[in-house]
């Protein structure tokens, strides 16, 4: 016997089919749809896969497109707005730019592609730039300089992608990494060209404690503090600055470790060099406390030239250094030792009371 089937019936179990075809979309997805019908403040949207239409307000429609929508049409859309059991999708063609920007950023970041981003600001922590009208970070410890400085807002630098996540709306860049992987490929080549002793141009790309790194042509060479000036200095900072453009001389190449060493102060004449001929033991000179320690004091005898006054041959009694000096003051001091050859230098003052009784 044939059996009919109930119309009824029929109906639920196509609407029960169909919704097992159904697929699940989520914010930030791009979905093809198929213009249907215009409504007051939108469209309704059949998008393929989904279990109800979906809606397009006026306002997600950029000018230049509301015109050219026809009833029809097929187009990719982004999801503002998941659909559930009350209501379908909501949807955006403005925003579909920006989510293929989104989506060309991950796959930079899968692929380890470099990409190119425009400082716009410094902010605390890093500063703030533009890739493909998207707003990213760099925090200060994936900077190249490991600090922001002025000159850096208004150029375009070579980055890595970290993370583009546009649910968060969060874009984080590396630069440090960008410059790491440039070096490997350009440093052979480049080290092949230098030489020790000679001079060259660069850029101060970062500033720390211990000393400063230059851009020598695309490799980072480092400039130790005791080899930026002749004098003490405190910080590299207060000789050099970020961005800033100096000569130097290359003192050093290690081909194996792929490092450079580098100079400043050698850029001048030595002046432990300098004062040869120009003092002598048993003078009596001027100086300045550069420096005061539990062992004795440095003394400016010479611009850029330091000799070591003890605290022995500071008096016949036990003094206390820090009660005596501070940086700064004038003594009068004799040269008890004198061997520039060797950048030493003795001095004492108690032997100028002797000299004197």
């Amino acid at each position: 016997m044939t059996q009919t089937i109930d119309k009824t019936n029929l109906d639920e179990f196509e609407r029960l089919l169909e919704e097992s075809f159904a697929k699940s979309f989520s914010v930030a997805d791009i979905v093809e749809g198929t213009v249907m019908k215009k409504e007051n403040d939108g469209y309704l949207i059949s998008v393929k896969g989904a279990k109800t239409e979906a809606f397009l307000p006026e306002k997600e429609i950029s000018s230049s497109e509301t015109s050219d929508l026809e009833i029809g049409e097929e187009k990719e859309f982004y999801v503002l707005k998941e659909e559930n059991d009350e209501e379908g999708m909501l949807l955006s063609l403005k925003r579909l730019a920006s989510a293929q920007a989104w989506a060309q950023l991950n796959d930079a970041k899968i692929q380890g592609d470099t990409i190119l981003a425009k400082v716009v600001s410094i902010v605390k922590g890093g500063v703030l730039v533009d890739v493909a009208d998207l707003k990213g970070f760099i925090p200060s410890s994936q900077l190249r300089t490991g600090a922001p400085f002025d000159g850096l807002v208004d150029t375009k630098i070579e980055v890595k992608v970290l993370e583009a996540d546009p649910k968060k709306n969060k874009l984080i860049l590396s630069q440090r990494q960008a410059v790491a992987e440039q070096r490997d490929q350009v440093v052979d080549n480049i080290l092949s060209e230098l030489q020790e002793d000679q001079i060259v141009k660069g850029e101060v790309v970062r500033i720390a404690d211990f000393g400063a790194f230059v851009d020598i042509n695309g490799i980072d060479g480092l400039l130790p503090i005791s080899e930026i000036s002749w004098s003490r200095i405190k910080h590299p900072s207060d000789v050099i600055s970020l961005g800033e453009t100096i000569e130097v001389k290359i003192i050093k190449i290690d081909q194996e470790l792929k490092r450079i060493s580098l100079s400043l102060k050698r850029m001048g004449e030595d002046p432990w060099q300098q004062i040869e001929g120009q003092f002598e033991e048993g003078q009596v000179i001027e100086g300045t406390v550069n420096k005061v320690t539990g062992f004795g004091a440095f003394i400016n005898i010479f611009p850029g030239v330091e000799a070591l006054l003890p605290v022995a041959e500071m008096s016949d009694e036990n003094v206390n250094p820090f009660n005596l000096f501070k940086a700064g003051d004038s003594v009068k001091v004799l040269i008890k030792k004198f061997t520039p050859q060797e950048h030493r230098i003795a001095l004492s003052i108690k032997d100028i009371n002797k000299d004197a009784e």
